[in-house]
């Protein structure tokens, strides 16, 4: 028997037209081979192990190993430079002063930065200005803003010098270690005010008005509509900025401190990550920079982990 010849396909409708696109849709998307995306990733794979990797495994090699007088290569020395630096009461300095410095920022940082989200998520006179000038200062760089801070509060031609008039020897960071610290405190901290000022207003804007609405009806005044409702629903947020302000002051205060204090006076401002530098690159001691950098990094993960395991409990994310 002859086959009857075929007839025109069957053209889809409905249903299974819409199941015909996506899968051509999906066919379209799909590479046939790895070769594709591994190329796409190599640029961003080659920096990360560049500029991550490389110098990490520099340092963990340098961190047990000491070099020879006069070059001729490193020597193994296992634990000896981490002993070392835990027997000095100098470094343990620098760890205290680093943990006042990064608790002391964090704390004025945050505090200054919710003030502000506070004031400006009310509408009040100037919010549009504040927004806008608000984030200006995270974007300078360090090194120019200690620069900037240095001219600020001196005690002979800064804004503060006034106060030195009406009492003398009141403010003086180039001789009292604890103005210098509060210098540097003040300028880092007012570096990152801006930077948390952008998550706190996001976060008190993602608030439902109908919420503060009714609490406002119910007779609740700002501070306590702010309290039972606002930040509450911020833990989020101030748990998130918690992490990244600490983790900053331990990591991105050397550009500050170099230009405003060199660590001085009698070492009152050397934090960990300037003694890094300043044993590394002026006193050559390539091995106890290298030991130094392993310790602070330990450190950093650890405060980490501590706040991610008791501070996290009271965060709220509904």
């Amino acid at each position: 028997m002859n086959r009857p010849p075929d007839g025109p396909a069957r053209r889809l409708t409905g249903p299974e037209a819409h199941e015909r696109r996506i899968t051509e849709l999906e066919k379209r998307v799909t590479f046939s081979s790895t070769t594709i995306g591994l190329l796409f990733a190599l640029p961003m794979l080659a920096l990360i192990f560049v500029f991550f990797y490389w110098p990490s495994g520099q340092a963990l090699f340098w961190a047990f190993t000491l070099e020879q007088p006069w070059g001729g290569g490193n020597r193994f020395v296992g634990f000896r430079n981490f002993i070392q630096l835990l027997e000095d009461p100098v470094y343990w300095g620098s760890i205290a002063r680093s943990l006042v410095f990064g608790l002391s920022s964090t704390v004025l940082a945050m505090g200054v930065a919710l003030l502000l989200a506070l004031f400006t998520d009310r509408e009040l006179r100037g919010s549009r200005l504040y927004r806008t000038v608000f984030v200006w200062p995270y974007a300078i760089a360090a090194p120019a803003l200690g620069l900037a801070f240095r001219f600020i509060l001196a005690p002979e031609a800064g804004l503060l010098s006034l106060i030195n008039h009406a009492w003398p020897g009141l403010w003086n960071p180039a001789l009292d270690g604890k103005d210098a610290m509060i210098a540097v405190i003040v300028a880092f901290s007012w570096k990152y005010v801006g930077y948390n000022f952008i998550f706190f207003l996001s976060a008190l804007q993602g608030i439902p008005r109908a919420q503060i609405e009714a609490a406002a009806m119910d007779g609740a005044g700002p501070l306590r509509r702010m309290r039972d409702i606002q930040l509450p629903l911020l833990t989020p947020t101030l748990f998130f900025l918690l992490v990244i302000n600490i983790t900053e002051s331990f990591q991105d205060s050397f550009g500050i401190v170099d230009i405003m204090t060199q660590g001085g006076p009698a070492r009152a401002t050397e934090l960990m990550v300037y003694k890094i530098y300043f044993d590394g690159f002026k006193g050559l001691d390539y091995s106890g920079a290298a030991a130094q950098s392993i310790i602070l990094m330990l450190l950093v993960i650890m405060l980490t982990v501590l706040q991610f395991r008791f501070i996290e409990r009271r965060v709220h994310y509904k």
